[in-house]
């Protein structure tokens, strides 16, 4: 699925994450102070998706434009 970032940040939290977990691919994880960070490459853009590791629940997410040169 192709989708643009605008497009993305424009939805509901809830299908960010959903699209996020389905459709993205994990390129980095990270552990810091009982947090978890998963990097996932969609499209053009990376969304982070924070954890906490005691439960496993969402914390959070930031989204971030991949404006850098290959």
């Amino acid at each position: 699925m192709s989708i643009s970032y605008y497009d993305f940040k424009n939805l509901p939290m809830q299908s960010q994450y959903e699209l996020a977990l389905a459709e993205g691919r994990v390129i980095s994880e990270t552990f810091k102070d009982g947090l978890k960070f998963v990097l996932y490459q969609l499209s053009s853009f990376t969304v982070e998706i924070v954890y906490k590791t005691i439960n496993d629940k969402i914390e959070g997410l930031n989204v971030f434009q991949n404006t850098g040169t290959l």
